[in-house]
């Protein structure tokens, strides 16, 4: 019997998976939590002028509330390979499979990717300055602060808002008034 393929989304996974999951579920991750601590140099930033993306950094007492979403079987190996070659694009997140516990109190391993604490992208800045760099980055996929508006209103609609991004969208609308 084939294991049943999950893939944890955190970010814009959210709202633009690149796939039609077969299911989907919220679910929480424990000892990481959501942050924008890796330079972005592909999609919201440049090389020259990095923006910002959601990674899942370690931290032991949090909690990362996301969507888990089950793979068709047939579709399985095609998805895999779709989502490496979009995360997995700079070498700034690692392919990790943990555990995620859904409403339902089912707890299943899941694929998550999460930040590399060693790689060139990684960054620990505090609110205002991602604020400052995420207000003004542009990268391939287009301005840097519609990823982070589109992430946070996906998360509220969903009932799982975070304070963070809550705080960051409200300051990168005052700084691009």
């Amino acid at each position: 019997m084939t294991k049943t393929l999950w893939i944890f989304g955190y970010g814009s996974l959210i709202w633009d998976p690149g796939f039609a999951p077969a299911e989907v579920r919220r679910a929480w991750l424990r000892g990481w939590h959501r942050s924008f601590c890796m330079r972005s140099i592909h999609f919201r930033g440049t090389p020259e002028a990095p923006g910002l993306v959601l990674a899942l950094d370690a931290s032991p007492d949090a909690v990362c509330a996301g969507l888990a979403f089950r793979v068709a079987e047939p579709e399985a190996e095609e998805v895999l390979a779709c989502l490496r070659a979009r995360e997995l694009v700079s070498d700034a997140y690692l392919e990790h499979q943990l555990a995620v516990t859904c409403e339902e109190g089912e707890t299943f391993e899941a694929i998550t990717y999460v930040i590399d604490r060693e790689g060139p992208q990684y960054c620990a800045l505090d609110l205002e300055e991602q604020a400052r760099i995420i207000a003004h980055a542009i990268g391939g996929r287009g301005p840097n602060r519609d990823y982070l508006f589109n992430t946070a209103a996906h998360l509220t609609e969903l009932g799982l808002a975070d304070p963070d991004l809550d705080w960051l969208s409200a300051r990168v609308r005052e700084l691009t008034r």
